[in-house]
């Protein structure tokens, strides 16, 4: 029997599942496909860490490192749904619910003073960020829309509100001192042990492989300082919102930091006043507002500080919201300042975020690094000068992603340090010869990334297999005036002649260029495919779907494994947090599946086309048939309590299916089997859609938030026992 991995993960994705995996489990087998879960959700990755500290039933493997291994094998298939990728605050409450529920995890050390609990911190690092993606991503990206979401899309256009005439929503970035413009790089030569050295004391160490790409870089501390102070000037002048855009999950080391300097230079005379204050009580700027208001309970002079907390806002630009209703502001929390989630929405929404008062103003948007910067941008301006999207007729933009073997994981990888002297940081190989050199002060963030060869290569066919597929131009997105991006093209040029590019449009651009060059085909109508490196695929696979599809969570994400094996991964989870306080407060989840439901067909395919199974071509295609229904037949949730949400759309989906099985006439041994379920199916609709929503509107126990109870999320997520017999019956 083939099998399919199913990821366990977290919030309104892992809720879903309680619904979903039961009817997958039972079509799947028909066609002789087992499903099976592994469990990577940040609690899981938490307990697995320590099971010398837990007693025998709370110990679980770590399925993480396992799914490392599967990735490697040619018939891997693993359906991957989006999980948290942790910050410090979120890890930490995951630690606090776990230690509430008898699972003896030690404490997170903040500031690890002993060696001991310097080695807990590096253990506990292990499960921050994106500490799934850079594991089970062995092959490139793959993501576009399907063919059916993006014609209902453009049939049923969501709302995107209108740029202002002479607009002043803006992006800011640095011009110098950051990752751009500090940045070098070299092709090695060889295979080699590389370090990174300063002051005559080795940083860190890795084994470096022939032909790899190695950069070094880093972000000047003083010269982001004076950037931040510059665009609180400018946006009080302006008169716009001042919001800060990061990604402190995937980019755990260099993003936290530089949040954490936005919360100083804001609250500059806060801390200028109370700075030992803050110490003694062990706060940390890098984890916000929210920690530092906490922490201030331990404080004699709690009333003083928050009054001065109170004071800095009448003295700097009015800054971006989170939730205006509960005073959360754009610096509490820098998980919440995810810039692939919120700079798509500030564009979406004409350029403005939400002020103090709930209303939507025109805001600056603060990127600090020019990497990626220029992306959003170009986005802006090209909003501010062209006006709005048009949903209903707007070309698509797909992606191919370079990701394989940890490529580009910017701010993230273990080479990512914040200095804590000054002096020149040295890349040297083995024979002490130095590859790459900077002068640096105390506090700077350095980093050193990398792009494996192998990798680099696939990323090139995937492209031209993409654009001889589609016929659309695949556009390399590459700066020459960049050191990391002026390497990466002499190999792509190297590489393209390794492939029949007769006929096929395949343009490098500089970031700026290829955004503007997109945007126009875009607007015409055009589809245009982004080549892109790691972190511009995170930001485009966010940007464009939110824009053309109302959720990047509708696109297919397809990672073809270079072992041979696949990844089918759902879309982003964003949005899932606010999905589940929904749900536990009324009972109400408006996660939509349809991720998921692409996914499986793509898996499923993967696993017929490979073995040559005409039973499992079958229920495939009937899946296809019933992903077209769901969505002609707008089976979406509604966001609204008391209406049909996504254990509703989980039903229509199981009708739809077991329908198109019954009437197919390729397999009449499945056709028997699934006939007197849809005529079940049909005939029950309206008392399953009654006992699905008896639910709504009442408060939900689910015994936990980043563990919930099985047994407690599985009832509160499967309440129709019409339903549930039907499916147990197949």
């Amino acid at each position: 029997m083939s099998k399919i991995i199913w990821s366990k993960i977290d919030e309104a994705p892992a809720l879903a599942t309680y619904s979903l995996l039961p009817i997958v489990s039972a079509f799947t087998k028909s066609a002789g496909v087992d499903v099976v879960t592994s469990d990577i959700s940040l609690a899981g990755r938490v307990i697995s860490k320590f099971p010398e500290r837990l007693n025998a039933d709370q110990r679980i493997s770590d399925d993480l490192a396992e799914l490392g291994n599967v990735v490697q094998l040619s018939d891997a298939n693993i359906i991957k749904l989006p999980n948290i990728s942790a910050s410090v605050p979120q890890l930490m409450e995951c630690i606090a619910e776990l230690q509430s529920k008898g699972y003896d995890i030690p404490n997170y050390p903040e500031d690890p003073k002993t060696d001991e609990e310097k080695e807990l911190q590096a253990l506990f690092a292990t499960c921050l960020g994106s500490a799934v993606n850079p594991v089970l991503r062995e092959g490139n990206s793959d993501r576009r829309a399907a063919v059916a979401v993006k014609n209902f899309a453009k049939k049923n256009p969501h709302k995107l509100r209108p740029f202002e005439q002479n607009s002043k929503a803006s992006v800011a970035h640095m011009d110098g001192g950051d990752f751009y413009s500090n940045e070098q790089s070299i092709i090695m030569s060889g295979s080699s042990k590389v370090t990174i050295e300063q002051n005559g004391k080795v940083l860190r160490e890795i084994q470096a492989q022939d032909k790899e790409i190695l950069d070094a870089t880093f972000m000047s501390a003083k010269a982001l300082g004076s950037f931040y102070k510059k665009t609180l000037d400018d946006s009080k002048i302006n008169g716009t919102l001042w919001s800060l855009h990061l990604k402190a999950t995937m980019m755990k080391v260099s993003d936290p930091i530089m949040f954490g300097h936005a919360v100083k230079v804001f609250f500059k005379d806060v801390f200028a006043k109370y700075g030992s204050d803050l110490l003694a009580i062990g706060y940390n700027a890098n984890m916000g507002l929210g920690d530092l208001y906490k922490k201030l309970e331990n404080s004699p002079k709690k009333d003083e500080i928050i009054a001065a907390i109170e004071a800095t806002y009448s003295t700097q630009p009015a800054l971006a919201m989170v939730d205006s209703d509960k005073g959360i502001t754009n610096l509490h929390a820098s998980n919440d300042i995810i810039i692939d989630a919120s700079m798509p929405v500030v564009i979406r929404d004409g350029g403005k975020m939400w002020n103090k008062d709930g209303k939507t103003q025109e805001c600056v948007s603060v990127i600090p690094d020019a990497s990626y910067a220029v992306f959003f941008k170009a986005m802006v301006d090209d909003c501010v000068a062209n006006g709005q999207y048009d949903v209903s007729t707007m070309g698509n933009v797909a992606n191919v992603g370079l990701m394989a073997q940890k490529a580009e994981e910017y701010g993230s990888h273990p080479t990512t340090v914040e200095l804590t002297e000054s002096g020149t940081v040295e890349v040297k190989d083995a024979t002490g010869a130095v590859l790459m050199s900077h002068e640096c002060e105390a506090g700077d963030i350095y980093r050193m990334s990398r792009a494996k060869d192998i990798p680099i290569k696939d990323w090139v066919r995937l492209a031209v297999e993409r654009a001889r597929l589609t016929g659309s131009p695949a556009v390399f997105w590459l700066d020459e005036n960049r050191a990391h991006d002026a390497n990466m093209i002499k190999k792509v040029n190297e590489y393209l002649k390794d492939h029949d590019t007769t006929g096929l449009e395949l343009p490098i651009m500089d970031v700026k260029s290829a955004t503007k060059y997109t945007n126009e085909r875009v607007r015409k109508g055009l589809d245009t495919i982004s080549v892109t490196g790691n972190v511009l695929r995170d930001y485009l696979t966010d940007m464009y779907p939110i824009l053309e599809l109302g959720t990047s969570a509708k696109m297919l994400s397809i990672v073809p494994l270079i072992a041979g094996g696949g990844l089918f991964e759902t879309g982003a989870g964003g949005s899932a947090p606010k999905h589940v306080d929904q749900f536990l407060a009324e009972g109400h989840l408006r996660w939509d599946s349809l991720g998921e439901f692409l996914a499986l067909a793509e898996s499923l395919r993967f696993i017929a086309q490979k073995n040559d199974s005409n039973k499992l071509a079958v229920v495939t295609a009937a899946l296809d048939v019933a992903n077209n229904a769901y969505l002609d037949n707008d089976k979406s949730p509604s966001r609204k309590c008391g209406e049909p949400d996504n254990k509703a759309s989980h039903f229509f989906v199981a009708q739809y299916w077991a329908d198109a099985l019954a009437s197919q006439k390729d397999d009449t041994e499945l056709a028997a089997k699934f006939a007197p379920i849809a005529k079940a199916l049909k005939e029950n609709e309206a008392k399953i859609i009654e006992e699905l929503l008896s639910v709504e509107g009442k408060a939900q126990d689910i015994g936990g938030y980043y563990h919930p109870d099985d047994a407690k999320a599985e009832a509160a997520m499967r309440p129709s026992k019409t339903l549930n017999s039907i499916i147990n019956s197949i």
